[in-house]
């Protein structure tokens, strides 16, 4: 079972041999509690399987919405635990940056990706990954500006995208950035957690934790 409801639209699916089986989704991000119980239900009806019948559950860990991520891996946790099932934890930025070289099945060793996350102003998520998706440069929060890539572009064309490039598009244009219209689909996240348990990459259930890769501010 897949759950990802790190941002606006939150989906549910069943998948098989990475392949999805069907799926839920949501486009009101502030209804994702309510509908994502439901939801799991609907799937599993929808796919003629039982709860117990999973054998692991995927969930997207961050960064991402606060509210959206706590949502998702409490879920994701309740079910593994009562269940019995290995958990998964899935990086927003990892999604994208699949989702980026999918968009580029050409890509030489001369191509890096790096997603943007938006975090609000102008900062973002980001991540820097090589042409096999190997990353190069850990997550962070950064606030964006003119010298941003400035090292990379040097030496690489960089493929940008996620709902934090149009920021980085205002203030840096160089022939050697690619802003291509890419967002992260549910099929990615699949995509990933397939390979994710055929290497058998399973979370500790009670000690994960979501990736806000900045401070959580309650008032």
């Amino acid at each position: 079972m897949n759950i990802d409801t790190a941002f606006e639209t939150a989906y549910v699916s069943l998948s098989r041999s990475g392949e999805i089986i069907t799926s839920e989704k949501s486009h009101s991000q502030k209804d994702h509690a309510s509908f994502l119980q439901p939801a799991i239900q609907r799937t599993c009806s929808g796919a003629d399987i039982q709860l117990p019948e999973i054998d692991a559950v995927a969930v997207a860990n961050g960064p991402g919405s606060y509210t959206g991520l706590r949502v998702g891996l409490a879920s994701a946790k309740a079910l593994c635990y009562a269940l019995h099932k290995p958990l998964i934890l899935l990086s927003t930025l990892d999604i994208l940056a699949c989702a980026l070289k999918e968009s580029m099945p050409h890509a030489e060793g001369d191509t890096l990706f790096c997603p943007l996350i938006d975090a609000r102003r102008m900062e973002v998520y980001t991540a820097m990954y090589d042409v096999h998706l190997n990353m190069i440069k850990e997550p962070a929060a950064v606030i964006l500006a003119e010298d941003f890539l400035k090292e990379e572009i040097e030496n690489y064309r960089v493929i940008v995208g996620g709902n934090g490039s149009n920021k980085l598009k205002l203030i840096l244009n160089h022939e050697n950035i690619v802003y291509p219209p890419v967002t992260a689909e549910i099929s990615h996240f699949v995509k990933l957690a397939h390979t994710a348990y055929g290497l058998k990459r399973f979370s500790d259930i009670a000690y994960s934790e979501p990736v806000y890769l900045k401070s959580v501010y309650i008032k």
